[in-house]
């Protein structure tokens, strides 16, 4: 499965961005997707995913901000992000999972900047 992540950039705090990821290639019916982010010198951490029947699993640091969606139809992901604080800068990597198989997107920065 190859993920194509879009929609990275800079805005000031306060400010919002979308992020979008499409997976092609061989999907399984039942998957997880979602997104997951690094900053420098930081371990990379779970921002939210959500499986193919809507369940999501949200980062406490961005529950009330962010908001993940999925159009399974065409295998992608949304990231709906709200009210930026500079401590979401990060490299955003998008995820594919299902049984015992799982391939990450190449990455987006985030950066949330005045």
């Amino acid at each position: 499965v190859q993920l194509q992540a879009s929609g990275g950039g800079l805005v000031q705090p306060g400010g919002s961005l979308r992020l979008s990821c499409a997976a092609s290639g061989s999907i399984s019916s039942i998957n997880v997707m979602g997104w997951y982010r690094q900053a420098p010198g930081k371990q990379r951490e779970l921002v939210v995913v959500i499986t193919t029947y809507g369940s999501t699993t949200y980062a406490d640091s961005v529950k009330g901000r962010f908001t993940i969606s999925r159009d399974n139809p065409k295998n992608t992901v949304y990231l709906q992000m709200n009210s930026l604080k500079p401590e979401d800068t990060a490299v955003y990597y998008c995820k594919y999972s299902t049984y015992g198989y799982e391939s990450w997107g190449q990455g987006t920065q985030v950066t949330v900047s005045s």
